[in-house]
């Protein structure tokens, strides 16, 4: 790789953080048991900490958001069911129709607005009717922060928006939170006032709050039991998984607040793209920790590559490029960043 760095910049993901040596110590450190016997003490801390941080009233422990989302959605549709979900949503777009493929569910995508919310009026529209040849609408699903809406932090009269709907239906709302935490510190709120309009959620520890591995899902004590269930049939008991979880306690317990500093330099990066001349579109305002652009002087792939050769790593796609912020990235290296894409933009234009 010919950088224009003294190291590479990662801002493809959140989800490439490594542990901080304290997180490290502490997973050498966890108790540990049998999970699957519900004897794990590190994963039933965990559990019991994350259900309390959302208001829920109980936790499970899962390997991943797509495996959250999906032992969920499972716990609330039956096969030959129906989920609604907002058409830019991740569980739609980025997690291979896991829950078609594996539950039988069909997705049906409603319009979303800008900033990725599902409209209430296309869900109230979307919900079958009780009769009829139609498939049983099961659930609603919205996303909090949410991705391709650029980060963005939704409130809890706004997600209400949408729930209401739901709630009118006797609909179950599962909200996919996987950075609900990074949510509650841009609005300044806690996490348990934003997962409140839902009846479950799932949340990433492997993403801003920097664990190698995991996320939990939250509801009432009758629907985890049914989603424990439902880990089950797809492989997720862990055993001794509490060398894993101990970093979800730990980073509940010291990686939240810092966030605010992954949403600092995200602004400082949509700031500084606004100013370079070729970078197109930029994500304004920056809510959390997410800065998407839109190339004008080359498609999103080719300015991906370009910023690598450069060693700058980003993702890109369907005319967007994507920068996250996260821990192990600081505001030097946000400055750095921008060095290189101004070159390659600058570039580009004068190629043009």
């Amino acid at each position: 790789m010919n950088t224009g760095t003294t190291k590479p910049i990662d801002l493809r993901s959140d989800t490439v953080t490594q542990p901080p040596p304290e997180m490290r110590r502490a997973m050498a450190e966890a108790e540990l048991g049998d999970d699957v016997y519900g004897e794990d003490p590190s994963i039933n801390r965990l559990e019991a900490l994350a259900a309390e941080m959302t208001g829920k009233e109980a936790g499970l422990y899962v390997s991943s958001g797509t495996m959250g989302n999906l032992v969920a959605g499972l716990a609330w549709c039956e096969r030959g069911s129906e989920a609604i979900v907002g058409d830019s949503a991740h569980l739609l777009i980025n997690e291979v129709a896991s829950l078609a493929f594996v539950g039988g569910v069909q997705l049906r995508a409603v319009a979303s607005d800008a900033r990725g919310l599902p409209r209430p009026e296309a869900v109230e529209a979307a919900v079958r009717p009780t009769a009829g040849m139609f498939p049983r609408t099961a659930m609603v699903e919205i996303e909090n922060t949410h991705n391709r809406g650029g980060g963005a932090a939704f409130s809890a009269p706004e997600t209400r928006s949408v729930t209401d709907v739901a709630r009118s239906h006797g609909l179950p709302v599962h909200m996919d939170g996987a950075r609900i935490f990074n949510a509650a510190i841009a609005l300044g709120v806690p996490a348990a006032d934003l997962a409140a309009p839902a009846d479950s959620l799932t949340f990433c520890l492997s993403k801003g709050l920097s664990c190698p591995v995991g996320s939990v899902v939250c509801g009432s004590a009758e629907f985890i039991a049914k989603a424990r269930r439902m880990r089950k049939i797809v492989g997720g008991g862990m055993r001794q998984g509490g060398v894993l979880a101990a970093a979800g306690v730990w980073a509940l317990e010291h990686m939240v607040e810092r966030l605010a500093e992954d949403h600092a330099n995200a602004r400082r990066l949509g700031e500084g793209l606004a100013s370079i001349q070729g970078v197109g579109d930029v994500t304004d305002p920056v809510e959390t920790n997410m800065v998407y652009l839109s190339p004008r002087t080359m498609s999103a792939e080719e300015f991906v590559a370009a910023l690598r050769e450069r060693g700058v790593l980003c993702g890109g796609g369907y005319g967007r490029v994507r920068l996250v912020t996260h821990y192990g990235v600081n505001a030097e290296d946000v400055d750095e960043a921008l060095d290189v894409i101004e070159s390659v933009a600058r570039g580009a234009v004068s190629a043009g």
